[in-house]
């Protein structure tokens, strides 16, 4: 099997990690027991707020339902189509500090950075064994990364990129990974590797888990442009850590358009919609209940709404940031329990691998 290559087969794919996921979660309510998930971020900055609705929120409710939680901080990962990686340390900082304040407990969760953790790496020489150039070539989701990068030529780490997701995942025989649908193809590959793997190396035996996607119930927050992906690099982001001063000056600044009659229609009025959405997150209510108290008060009216009901949302979280802030020392303690627990765990699958390759010398 390789990953999706056409319109019918990727809505296969969809339809059958959309079964999947609702079987899981079904799991999840009765008994998480046995369910690992790793899901992660690349250390590219503080977190905004389409990351905490589209899955950091998500990633609470998981391991709060008892589900184990790792959590990478994939800073390997940032130099695969950047040409200036930045202040990395920073970044990671800022990530770690995002998660405690989103609620993710280190008691209870693994938080750990890739490039602490050699055997996780080491395990990227056999899984690219497995693996054919054309295979990786197809990914769909490497080409928009790349496109979305503005390169025109691929290298070798963004080639094999769908390789090291697979490593992050297998290494700690994760087997539920929460995406969105365009990672898909990403989920589909790492099950083909861990199912050659243990045909072609383990003589059968079931190593390596052939994890599942667990499907992202929450809908796609647009920047504010209304056109693209919120992403701090078109300045299109409400961050998590911004006060309420700030989101709002942000939010006033949103696009819209000129119908001063709020309506919820995705397709038709994308800008507009997106706010909608943003305020639904905020407030538990629908798009359609708010788009009818604002009525006809327009697009001004309906920012303030937004920004009023994300500050309100974001209140509890900011408040623990702050105090996280405080407290620099505590969070890389927090970061070398998880790195060392990680390299516990990479060590002894590696030192598996090896058995299984006769490499042990």
């Amino acid at each position: 099997m390789t990953a999706p290559n056409s319109t019918s087969t990727s809505s296969t794919s969809y339809d059958t990690a959309l079964q999947r996921s609702q079987k899981i979660w079904e799991k999840i309510e009765k008994d998480p027991s046995g369910l690992r998930m790793l899901t992660g971020d690349r250390p590219t900055g503080a977190l905004h707020i389409g990351h905490w609705f589209g899955s950091l929120r998500n990633r609470v409710r998981l391991q709060d339902a008892g589900v184990e939680t790792w959590l990478i901080v994939a800073d390997y990962q940032v130099i695969t189509d950047r040409d200036v990686i930045g202040d990395i340390q920073g970044s990671v900082r800022e990530l770690l500090t995002d998660y405690l304040a989103a609620g993710i407990d280190p008691e209870r969760s693994t938080i750990f950075t890739h490039s602490a953790v050699p055997a996780l790496n080491q395990l990227l020489l056999p899984f690219l064994s497995l693996v054919t150039q054309p295979e990786l070539e197809r990914n769909p989701t490497v080409k928009a990364e790349l496109q979305a990068a503005g390169k025109s030529a691929m290298g070798g780490l963004m080639l094999t990129y769908p390789v090291h997701q697979a490593a992050d995942i297998l290494f700690c025989h994760g087997n539920l990974v929460p995406v969105g649908k365009d990672q898909l193809p990403h989920i589909e590959q790492t099950r083909v590797i861990a199912r050659r793997f243990n045909e072609r190396y383990a003589g059968g035996v079931e190593f390596f888990p052939e994890p599942d996607a667990l499907l992202s119930e929450a809908p796609t927050i647009l920047g504010l442009d209304g056109e693209h992906k919120m992403s701090k690099s078109r300045g299109n982001t409400v961050m998590l850590k911004m006060d309420e001063a700030e989101t709002l000056k942000k939010i006033k600044k949103a696009k819209t358009d000129a119908d001063r009659q709020i309506t919820f229609d995705p397709e038709g009025r994308p800008e507009v919609s997106n706010l909608l959405t943003i305020a639904s997150q905020a407030t538990g209510r629908t798009p359609e209940d708010i788009a009818e108290e604002v009525g006809d008060r327009g697009a001004g009216t309906l920012k303030i709404f937004t920004a009023e009901a994300l500050n309100a949302h974001l209140a509890p979280l900011r408040a623990r940031r702050a105090e996280l802030e405080k407290d620099p020392g505590y969070l890389m303690q927090v970061l070398r329990a998880g790195n060392e627990r990680a390299n516990a765990e990479a060590d002894a699958t590696l030192q598996k691998v090896r058995e299984f390759m006769g490499m042990v010398y």
